[in-house]
């Protein structure tokens, strides 16, 4: 999926989500400050980063928000619900998007598959950079100290600086610290 790279991280209670700011049509880039990461004031706070095409990425969001809503916070049960809708949808089904997920104890990827996946690790990375910026927080997750934030941060910057598709200005979203930017 080319145009984006979204990661989230989780440590020490915190979790952090960062996507880059590019946007793509075909070759070009048609914007360099897009934010495709999103706070839902549900159950503590949720945070949500899409990647794929942007109708599609909303148009699966707000059918996540009315899943959030019903399933009183749960986000798993609501990212399942979602999924059930978008695979059983005739028109939902053909949307390309993906939604990364997160409250305070879960990380979910939910994809047009059907899928929705919990990883082993407490960091997930979706988007055409998303392989560089899974090594790049998952290094720093096992080799440094830096807080959740600063590594989505860093992960985002770096695979912004291999993958064309991605930018290096990330917006960072956080849960469980005090900044919460």
């Amino acid at each position: 999926m080319h145009g984006t790279t979204i990661v989230a991280v989780r440590r020490e209670g915190v979790t952090a989500i960062a996507g880059d700011g590019q946007v793509t049509f075909g070759q070009t880039i048609m914007k360099a400050n897009a934010v495709k990461v999103r706070r839902l004031e549900v159950a503590g706070g949720v945070l949500v980063g899409f990647a794929g095409a942007v109708a599609d990425a909303l148009t699966l969001l707000d059918k996540f928000e009315g899943a959030l809503g019903s399933a009183k916070g749960n986000l798993q049960r609501a990212a399942i619900e979602t999924a059930k809708l978008w695979r059983s949808d005739r028109v939902l089904r053909n949307l390309e998007a993906m939604l990364v997920l997160a409250d305070p104890e879960n990380l979910l990827l939910l994809s047009g598959n059907g899928e929705v996946l919990s990883p082993d690790e407490p960091v997930l990375a979706v988007g055409s950079g998303g392989p560089y910026a899974l090594t790049a927080a998952k290094a720093m997750l096992r080799y440094s100290g830096l807080p959740a934030r600063e590594i989505a941060e860093q992960a985002i910057r770096l695979a912004g600086e291999i993958d064309l598709y991605t930018s290096g200005n990330p917006t960072v979203l956080s849960i469980g610290d005090k900044t919460g930017a």
